[in-house]
């Protein structure tokens, strides 16, 4: 573990949070690793405040490739990126001052708008809805062949560890992370004699490219969200997706996989 010695703290700043983090801090400089101050000069990045917060530090830190992410939640926090909480500051250091370090690489999505080579990363999902009391109508292509006319609130294109949030909320399917693959989940779909869509989530291939046209008929300002963010884009006319080359890698705790994560904290 010696390269992987600097460590950014990501977290929202205030005094109790920074007393908190205190020991932490202490504990890490006295296992000879150094806190630095900005993202870029990083080996590990640790982001403090529960899934919410986990996500801003991948967004906000360009999806680095070159690092670890290490996520610690409050008690009460939801935690399926976080393997750490505030009371396990000895297991956090004493897990990465681990030579056998197991590491977790979460899939990503990459989204095109309006055709600009520019791409916006996801690592849980990227919804597009409408933004007025109107049916939003969507052309769904995958691979190029047209699938489906959509009608309805709008779209969840989610990553499979995104398929535990908004997707699931939607009655999407929770799916293995090692499968790599994207969902997609409808938004009240309008189905009737004269409307039809499929009805349910289905989930593509990593291989697979999925095109949404917007149908300019009023509604021509949906509302983007990716991850935890919206974002106000105007005129949007195709959103064109596809799982990323890139990887989101953490930290993995024994006995803590993914689905130990989803059971804990979905049913018990």
């Amino acid at each position: 573990m010696d390269e992987r010695k600097n460590l950014y703290f990501f977290y929202p700043k205030n005094d109790q949070l920074e007393k908190q983090l205190q020991p932490l801090f202490d504990l890490a400089q006295n296992n000879n690793f150094n806190i630095v101050t900005e993202a870029e000069n990083a080996n590990i990045i640790i982001s403090v405040g529960g899934d919410g917060t986990f996500l801003q530090a991948v967004r906000k830190t360009g999806f680095r490739q070159d690092c670890l992410y290490v996520g610690i939640k409050y008690e009460e926090e939801a935690g399926l990126y976080c393997d750490f909480d505030l009371d396990s500051f000895d297991s956090m250091v004493d897990v990465m001052l681990n030579q056998d370090l197991e590491v977790r690489r979460f899939p990503v999505i990459d989204v095109a708008i309006n055709g600009d080579e520019a791409r916006f990363h996801c690592l849980n999902e990227l919804s597009i809805r409408s933004s007025i009391i109107k049916s939003f109508v969507l052309d769904v292509f995958i691979d190029d062949t047209h699938f489906e006319k959509f009608r309805g609130d709008g779209l969840v294109v989610a990553t499979p560890t995104g398929s535990t949030g908004y997707n699931k909320s939607t009655n999407g399917a929770v799916v293995d992370p090692k499968i790599p693959c994207f969902q997609v989940t409808e938004l009240a779909s309008l189905n009737n004699n004269m409307y039809r869509t499929l009805g349910s989530s289905f989930i593509l291939s990593g291989e697979r490219k999925l095109r949404l046209e917007v149908i300019q008929d009023g509604n021509d300002y949906p509302v983007i969200g990716m991850d935890n963010e919206a974002y106000s884009i105007r005129n949007i006319k195709t959103l064109d997706i596809t799982l990323s080359d890139k990887i989101v890698k953490t930290v993995k705790l024994k006995n803590n996989s993914f689905w130990d994560r989803v059971k804990r904290t979905f049913l018990t």
